[in-house]
């Protein structure tokens, strides 16, 4: 549901926030242009490990209205068990055009990522339009940002972008692949499945990721909680 975390090029993993009827749901980094069910909610939460720090992630977000999802959350980053920098994200994201199956679907996101450490605390704004397109009845989709971020620290407007496609291997599992990045930097790829331990309320997963060189790859385990109706 989430899109960058990598100082900026990962921003979109603590937005995917990725909530995603076909769903580009948690591990996906690419956004779907899907809500969560209305008025429930969901809790993502995964650990990253990138080369030389550990990070820690919890995303939050409800369907408040039916059409309106909004997403509270943050992370740390740590190394050497001190904490180096804490991430707070506010989005909101709302549909165009649902996403219908055999057929696709439009969305509009925005929000604001707020990057804490002991030399200051730039904030990062960023909108993107999610696109995707369903294909086998919902058994495959292929989804497709495109957007914009304004870097609190270097003050540069930015477009990003990203691709991704997903599969359903089993009732159960899930398979994703994706490339993603900002204006004509090297791209950054991910793949990795997910498993729905109980149905439609738990789902665990497991990624991999790089950027081309050894010290931009990590790996992420995570859980996405889903909740039944809260509130009316």
């Amino acid at each position: 549901m989430r899109i960058g975390l990598r100082a900026s090029a990962l921003w979109a993993v603590a937005i995917g926030l990725f909530a995603f009827e076909v769903h580009a749901t948690r591990p996906m980094i690419t956004d779907d242009a899907g809500l969560i069910e209305p008025k429930t909610c969901q809790f993502e939460g995964w650990v990253q490990l990138n080369r030389d720090n550990r990070e820690t992630w919890l995303m939050p977000a409800c369907n408040i209205t039916g059409n309106l999802e909004v997403t509270l959350g943050g992370g740390r980053t740590r190394e050497n068990d001190s904490i180096l920098s804490t991430d707070l994200v506010a989005q909101v994201k709302t549909n165009i055009k649902p996403v219908d199956v055999n057929g696709w679907g439009m969305g509009l996101v925005a929000g604001i990522g707020r990057h804490r450490r002991a030399d200051g605390s730039p904030r990062d704004w960023y909108a993107y339009v999610p696109i995707s397109f369903s294909f086998r009845d919902d058994a495959a989709a292929v989804h497709a940002n495109l957007g914009w971020i304004r870097e609190g620290e270097t003050r540069r407007n930015r477009a990003t972008w990203s691709l991704g496609t997903e599969f359903r291997v089993t009732e159960t599992t899930w398979m994703i692949a994706e490339t993603f990045g900002q204006g004509a930097d090297r791209p950054y790829f991910h793949v990795g499945f997910r498993y729905w331990l109980v149905a439609n309320r738990i789902q665990l997963d497991a990624t991999y990721g790089h950027g081309g060189t050894r010290d931009e790859r990590w790996i992420s385990i995570g859980v996405r909680l889903l909740t039944g109706r809260w509130f009316r």
